[in-house]
């Protein structure tokens, strides 16, 4: 159903890969929500998205997505981009908004698949990384923005 959803609004799916922190999955619920996307799929490894913390951190924007639960295997047929700190095309320059899913990696481990295309936030000098749900923000809102246009 979340694929599903994402391909009749013609957005791409929001993929979490690993995110385990309560907190950040629930913030980039909010910020998928406010963002229009219509679905979010939690792979393996993830904190639970209709846990108390992330329900809270989402303020309760979790309800306005199709949430599942999937395996790499489900999402097989969709090509997408994955956030990374570093070594990916610019945010300013990927086509983000025609992919079929944009994969949020682990805090700590960054994303388990290597075939990905990669997708970069331009940071200053001396700033490594940003936090996964400020990431998931820029990238979520320039979608919004360029499927606006």
């Amino acid at each position: 159903a979340a694929i599903e959803a994402s391909r009749h609004r013609r957005w791409p799916l929001v993929v979490l890969d690993g995110v385990q922190d309560p907190g950040n999955v629930g913030a980039i619920c909010r910020t998928a929500a406010a963002a229009g996307a219509p679905a979010l799929v939690v792979l393996q490894g993830s904190a639970d998205p209709y846990g108390a913390k992330a329900v809270r951190a989402s303020a309760g924007n979790v309800f306005r997505l199709i949430v599942a639960r999937a395996a790499w295997d489900d999402l097989a047929g969709l090509d997408g981009y994955g956030a990374s700190a570093s070594g990916g095309e610019p945010l300013e320059a990927a086509p983000i908004e025609n992919a079929g899913m944009i994969v949020l990696g682990s805090e700590a481990h960054g994303l388990s698949r290597s075939d990905l295309k990669l997708v970069t936030v331009q940071l200053s000098e001396g700033v490594e990384s940003l936090n996964v749900g400020a990431a998931a923000a820029l990238i979520l809102f320039q979608i919004k923005r360029r499927l606006a246009s």
